[in-house]
């Protein structure tokens, strides 16, 4: 069930996120993509060296980099002729926050279920009412 709070709602849930959010976890699905931020996350490089460290073509790279860009997780400075990118980890921490509003929901559920688990159980109760005697009729 995906969560999508009616307007004016908030009742302690975090913020609806729309396409921003949905670009930067498009963004990071693809494993290509995520090394390409881990590289970054090291520091500023042009493309071109950036390109260099990844066993596809200059052109895959550019079109991976452009995704990122985007969703907002890379920002890009042209310097004459060549292209600087940088990690922007903005929008990670935004994507952060919302996972970790529904990990804080899904542990304190499994926690109740693991006391719950745990009680030791109870015999049955007897039956409420009068109680029935088999084969004898009021």
């Amino acid at each position: 069930m995906i969560f999508m709070p009616r307007r004016g709602s908030s009742q302690g849930r975090p913020r609806a996120h729309g396409p921003p959010l949905n670009r930067v976890y498009a963004a990071i699905a693809d494993p290509t993509r995520r090394a390409i931020l881990a590289v970054l996350a090291g520091g500023e490089l042009n493309v071109g060296s950036l390109a260099g460290r990844f066993p596809i073509s200059f052109n895959g790279v550019s079109k991976h980099v452009k995704v990122l860009e985007r969703a907002g997780l890379v920002r890009r400075r042209v310097r004459g002729r060549e292209h600087w990118l940088r990690l922007r980890p903005e929008p990670l921490r935004e994507a952060t926050r919302w996972l970790e509003h529904y990990r804080e929901f899904w542990d304190a559920r499994l926690d109740a279920l693991e006391a719950l688990l745990l009680t030791p159980e109870r015999p049955p109760s007897a039956p409420r009412g009068r109680p029935h005697v088999r084969g004898h009729r009021p």
